[in-house]
């Protein structure tokens, strides 16, 4: 292969933890003399990191690798990666190389640190990788990242997940809670903030489960405040956060730390409690209803969105009133909604009264119909305020805009000169436009 001009192609399914894994597959090609595009046909490296929560991202990829049959006959040189959660799927690594036997490196969620070494066996050697490891590794501390932002970063603090929600196989594919030493987690913002970066996002599948595995004791609470201490950090956020976990240690921490974001993440998943005790959710809905009185009693203004599964297993008319009325009474800030798909080796998936598609489909519409009207009137009510934003860079949808983020996570698009990127400015709300907002700045 020519060791010029060598470049890669790198496409991410999934959640966050995917993103910054992606990001750091990325730092590591860097470091070896690869160079990023955007076009598949100009790649000499194309890197798919997949997702499995749900089989719509699965059936993505599918018809991705399909795609890439011409690029490879077209050009022998070019080599193929897969890896992430899909392939850390019980025999899903072989089904791949049976549909797809052009595929050169297939690798799993615990040993993506090794990429380098995959890509010199398949450059030296010519041969085929698959190395998939069923069981977590230690945690790896410095592995390159290239970041995708140059005034935002994530900053996991955490691998794997010990809830087993019944529907879930992130347990089966990310491992059990493995939690990073503070010391490093705190180098990892100190360094971030060398580079000029002004937040951070703690990533993990449970962040509130931190300090599990650790020698010293230490919750996430304490990470919290220690990392508040660091100078030149602007903001902290942090997600995911499990309801059962969510404790008033953090809450407070939220309220009396000047550098930590008013907003929560809070995943309810559904309204019922019959539906939420089928989910193995460790709570019910009138836990969740007060302990979102809680956050709201002691951060006034706080910013909080939620992930919804509609259609699980057994849900029925009755189930689903209660999460639209939860919904209604919680008034969330913004909400991922997901339609229930059926995982394989999860309880979830051999429970009887599966929901018709039709039933799903119905019952989804209606509840992204009330979520958007909430969205809406909640963003009204922000007109003639003025927000602190942090802003980051052009607006995606008029590049003669600037665009940012309040404290609580609203969205704002002004005008203003791009010399701002990375700074903090007042911007007073004239507009909304229903998901996000319009403003001018404060002089």
């Amino acid at each position: 292969m020519n060791n010029k001009n060598l470049k890669y192609y790198i496409e991410t399914w999934g959640c966050q933890m995917n993103e910054e894994d992606s990001e750091k597959l990325s730092g590591m090609l860097k470091r070896i003399g690869y160079e990023l595009t955007d076009s598949r046909e100009s790649a000499s490296i194309i890197i798919f990191n997949t997702c499995c929560v749900r089989e719509n991202a699965e059936n993505k990829v599918f018809g991705n690798l399909g795609q890439l049959k011409k690029l490879k006959e077209k050009n022998p040189d070019l080599i193929i990666a897969i890896c992430g959660c899909m392939m850390q799927q019980k025999g899903m690594a072989d089904k791949v190389l049976n549909m797809f036997p052009f595929v050169d490196i297939i690798f799993g969620t615990h040993n993506a640190y090794k990429f380098p070494e995959y890509l010199n066996r398949v450059i030296q050697d010519g041969v085929q990788v698959k190395e998939i490891l069923n069981k977590e590794e230690g945690i790896v501390e410095g592995i390159p990242v290239d970041r995708k932002s140059d005034t935002k970063a994530y900053v996991t603090i955490m691998y794997g997940c010990n809830n087993f929600c019944t529907y879930c196989i992130v347990p089966y594919v990310r491992g059990r809670e493995r939690s990073r030493k503070p010391e490093d987690i705190e180098k990892e913002v100190k360094d971030l903030v060398a580079e000029g970066y002004k937040e951070v996002t703690l990533l993990g599948q449970n962040v509130n489960s931190y300090g599990k595995g650790l020698e010293e004791e230490l919750s996430f609470a304490d990470l919290l405040r220690r990392l508040n201490e660091i100078e030149g950090i602007e903001r902290i956020r942090f997600m995911t956060s499990h309801p059962k976990d969510l404790n008033m240690d953090v809450i407070k921490a939220i309220k009396e730390c000047d550098k930590l974001c008013e907003q929560i993440h809070l995943p309810v998943q559904s309204g019922s409690t019959k539906i939420l005790k089928d989910m193995n959710r460790h709570y019910d809905r009138e836990y969740y209803i007060n302990l979102i009185k809680d956050i709201k009693r002691e951060i006034p203004n706080v910013g909080i969105t939620t992930d919804i599964i509609i259609g699980f297993p057994g849900e029925t008319e009755e189930d689903f009133k209660d999460t639209l009325e939860l919904v209604k009474e919680v008034e969330y800030d913004s909400a991922f909604t997901f339609i229930y798909s059926r995982r394989q080796y999860t309880p979830a998936d051999r429970m009887e009264n599966q929901i018709e598609d039709e039933i799903k489909h119905r019952r989804f519409n209606e509840l992204v119909e009330t979520v958007n009207s909430i969205v809406k009137e909640k963003n009204k009510t922000l007109e003639g305020k003025k927000l602190e934003i942090l802003v980051e860079g052009p607006s995606k949808n008029d590049d003669s805009k600037l665009t940012g983020r309040s404290r609580s996570g609203k969205l704002v698009n002004f005008p203003g000169d791009k010399s701002l990127v990375g700074k903090l400015v007042d911007v007073k709300i004239i507009k909304s436009k229903g998901f996000s907002l319009e403003g001018e700045i404060v002089k």
